[in-house]
């Protein structure tokens, strides 16, 4: 089994140190860099499995080196912040983040939270048809005006290309391949993060949120993803 790679984005010496050392041990290749230019550059020189980036960075926030990163691939992203930062976190989530963990952590609940991130990835790999093998007609999911190409991981809504992250796109297919379904959240949680997901509940919501806002014509007045409070989601084809 090929050694997997982290792109490791922290400008705190003792964090990196202790980090690396970890991981490695854990059987990961780790790369760091200490600003989010070198990040960017090494992302790019790199192309690792995984990137685990600090919010806090000099130079370019993590914010931005994400949000940078999401124009061009659906890597997974795995943000760190310091603890009561929760108003970037939420952002982090929303500009494409898969999830994040908390300052200061355990390097067991980083490592698990790091295989279940790239198992998840590997999945959603493996389920992809090869092109070529089907049709556009056989792997096109489509509900009302929203048209999911499964094989070339193409979203349109009105005939217009949306750009979405590996975790919205799951979470997309999800919901329209069970149309009028209420999905639990631990179902959706189960199906899209792994069932040995250890983050709370709040990733899944910000990632609904994200898909209101590119696929309904009003995200304040959702008629597509509707809310069953108490239970979970539906996608209505109504």
């Amino acid at each position: 089994m090929d050694k997997k790679q982290i792109l490791v984005v922290e400008d705190e010496d003792s964090f990196v140190d202790a980090l690396t050392v970890g991981l490695e041990r854990e059987g990961f290749i780790v790369n760091v860099a200490i600003n989010g230019t070198e990040a960017l550059k090494i992302f790019e020189e790199t192309k690792p499995d995984l990137i685990l980036l600090d919010i806090m960075l000099p130079e370019i926030s993590g914010i931005d080196v994400c949000r940078e990163i999401r124009t061009k691939s659906d890597v997974p992203i795995i943000m760190v912040t310091a603890k009561g930062e929760e108003i970037d976190t939420v952002l982090g989530l929303e500009i494409g983040a898969d999830d994040y963990v908390t300052k200061p952590y355990r390097l067991r609940e980083l490592v698990a939270r790091i295989r279940s991130v790239l198992r998840r990835a590997e999945d959603t790999k493996k389920t992809k048809p090869a092109l070529g093998n089907q049709t556009d007609n056989d792997s096109l999911l489509k509900v009302g005006n929203v048209s999911v190409n499964l094989s070339r991981h193409e979203v349109l809504v009105d005939d217009q290309q949306v750009m979405m992250p590996l975790k919205e796109f799951d979470l997309l297919v999800l919901l329209m391949e069970n149309p009028n379904l209420v999905l639990t959240r631990d179902t959706i949680i189960d199906r899209i993060w792994g069932f040995d997901y250890v983050g709370d509940t709040k990733t899944l919501d910000v990632h609904i949120k994200r898909l209101r806002n590119k696929i309904e014509a009003n995200h304040k007045d959702p008629k597509k993803i509707i809310t069953v409070r108490g239970v979970g989601y539906k996608y209505s084809n109504t």
